[in-house]
């Protein structure tokens, strides 16, 4: 038995794989099929994409942060029910964790996958050269299976019939479409204020119009034909997110556009283990439900609608309420600026957070943390406990300025070395690490455990 899966990768960031991967996604479901998207490596934003045009959840699939056969349940799962499932790549083909191998790569997600790869390479002001870019990407590593080309940047049809011929002869491998340079392409509202655009709709008739293109100008019919794979064997040691018989959970979860940074598969996995999930709006003026056991904060965009959430006085009000007694609460990056004091902006303009962690979050202009990081739980971190590690990854632009000696939450170790980070009192563990459970779930597990242990107390 086979299916049909495909990897787009692409000579470096940059190249069009997120354009290219909508573009095909839109064009695929015009044809009727029920297409399935991922998205390599730790990122929430190129997911919303996947899921605004397929209608379908996508996932991320990240072989640094989790063990390879968890990698195969989580694409398994995902795929259940579609004609075609998509993996759109990270950075450069062979790019992530070590410059000196594989790993975390879109590369190794390939080889773990067993999935065929389809090529993007920036073609603009090149020809027979194109030919040695991809005879590089084939003979770097023997594992990978590049099937076919895209020509990006292409100037005309013409130019295009150049960069093919010079391609397929010398790799023998098939160029089965192109995109013509087109400063329309670029996607819109990339990070800001794209949450609410996809969820009203309002970037519809770009899909629309990235799914016409891309008929116009690429084979489906070859991409169908070469996405042929066989099906991926996940070996029978019970499934992760297979449902625990425990206790109903009640977990609020923050989301909106100022929160809206969450793995679907932490989420899964807290279900797994008996939560029920109690989504809310901070930002539209939603409080913590009353009868919430657990509280989630994921990150997002605070900063950017700080003084909205700072009007919001009876949300920060039933925040500071609720974990004040005691219920256990997460919270990661955005999450946890929320929790501060106070969010200073990158225009210097200063807003009134929750209020409970002791000090300032203060935005800046350039990108203060990037990267993968392995995190192990402080003593009396009830969600990673003393001595356990976890795997995630920190993303922001902003530092803390705390206004006086905090308890750590946990240790986190990157490739600039080891610190203490976040912030823990009680049952509020916050900081800005993002974590995946599926790298360790017994944090889900212990989540569950410390909010069943305090709905007992209360």
């Amino acid at each position: 038995m086979s299916e049909r899966r495909i990897v787009i990768a692409g000579t470096g960031s940059g190249v069009g794989k997120t354009t290219l991967t909508i573009g095909l996604m839109s064009a695929l479901q015009k044809r009727g099929y029920e297409v399935q998207g991922f998205k390599c490596g730790p990122d929430y934003i190129d997911p919303t994409y996947h899921t605004a045009v397929t209608g379908r959840v996508s996932r991320n699939l990240d072989s640094w942060m989790l063990p390879e056969n968890v990698v195969k349940e989580v694409f398994k799962r995902g795929s259940e029910g579609a004609d075609i499932s998509i993996i759109e790549g990270v950075m450069g083909f062979y790019d992530g964790k070590d410059p000196r191998s594989n790993r975390g790569s879109t590369a190794e997600i390939g080889m773990i996958t067993e999935s065929p790869v389809l090529l993007v390479v920036n073609c603009a002001s090149m020809a027979r050269s194109a030919a040695a870019i991809v005879k590089g990407f084939q003979m770097l590593a023997e594992g990978p299976n590049i099937v076919g080309v895209i020509a990006n940047q292409v100037g005309s049809k013409g130019h295009f019939e150049l960069v093919k011929t010079a391609i397929e002869q010398e790799c023998d491998v098939p160029v089965i479409g192109y995109h013509e340079r087109n400063e329309e392409l670029y996607i819109p509202e990339r990070h800001l204020g794209l949450i609410p655009s996809i969820e009203r709709g309002d970037l519809d008739p770009f899909f629309q119009k990235l799914g016409t293109l891309v008929e116009a100008t690429i084979d489906l019919d070859h991409l169908m034909k070469v996405a042929e794979a066989p099906r991926i064997e996940v070996v029978a040691q019970g499934s992760l997110f297979q449902k625990r018989e425990t206790g109903p959970v009640k977990i609020a979860v923050a989301k909106d556009a100022a929160f809206n940074f969450y793995y679907q598969d932490n989420l899964d996995l807290l279900e797994a283990y008996g939560a029920e999930l109690q989504f809310f709006s901070p930002l539209n003026g939603e409080t913590v439900p009353q009868d919430a056991q657990g509280l989630y904060l994921g990150g997002g965009f605070p900063e950017e609608f700080a003084q909205e959430l700072a009007e919001q006085t009876a949300v920060r009000a039933s925040v500071k309420e609720a974990i004040e007694r005691g219920v256990p609460t997460l919270a990661e990056c955005g999450g946890f600026m929320y929790l501060t004091k106070e969010l200073e902006t990158s225009d210097g303009e200063v807003h009134q957070m929750a209020g409970i962690i002791p000090g300032r979050a203060v935005m800046h202009t350039k990108r203060v943390a990037l990267g993968y990081r392995e995190i192990k739980g402080k003593s009396g971190n009830y969600l990673l406990k003393e001595g356990d590690t976890a795997k995630g990854h920190e993303f922001h632009y902003s530092t803390f300025q705390a206004e006086e000696e905090i308890p750590y939450a946990f240790e986190t170790k990157g490739m600039r070395g080891v610190k203490d980070e976040g912030y823990m009192k009680g049952n509020l563990i916050a900081g800005y690490t993002h974590f995946h459970f599926a790298s360790f779930p017994s944090m889900a597990e212990n989540w569950i455990k410390q909010c069943q242990e305090n709905k007992q107390h209360v």
